[in-house]
């Protein structure tokens, strides 16, 4: 039996400054009820950590979940995201087997979603 990675992990470009892209990126864990968790910054990037609940605006999804986005920019107005998700178990330690499939999946649409909704029209 080979076990299943529930991490999920997607990179984005956005043609918008970086510190445009952290305070959106930071808007969307706190709009999905999260908990920012450490933000650093360091050589140009910026890692934000942050958690969400088992239930996000209503729905239930079961597993709590860890977020790190790393935001850097490549050029003036155009920055680079990368975010993992991954599933908590009851005392905050990543869950390698019994998470429930999807959920990681979910809170990524949800967070990238959040954050291009705070981006500048």
């Amino acid at each position: 039996m080979r076990s299943m990675s529930y991490t999920t992990t997607e990179n984005k470009q956005y043609n918008f400054a970086a510190d445009t892209v952290v305070k959106a990126a930071i808007g969307a864990i706190d709009g999905l009820e999260g908990k920012l968790k450490d933000q650093q910054s360091a050589g140009g990037a910026t890692t934000l950590k942050g958690t969400f609940h088992k239930t996000i605006l209503g729905k239930v999804l079961g597993d709590r979940t860890h977020l790190t986005a790393t935001i850097v920019a490549s050029a003036a107005d155009l920055t680079d995201v990368s975010i993992e998700i991954y599933p908590l178990d009851a005392v905050g330690r990543k869950l390698a087997f019994g998470a429930r499939a999807g959920v990681s999946q979910t809170v990524m649409t949800w967070f990238i979603a959040h954050l291009e909704h705070r981006l500048p029209k």
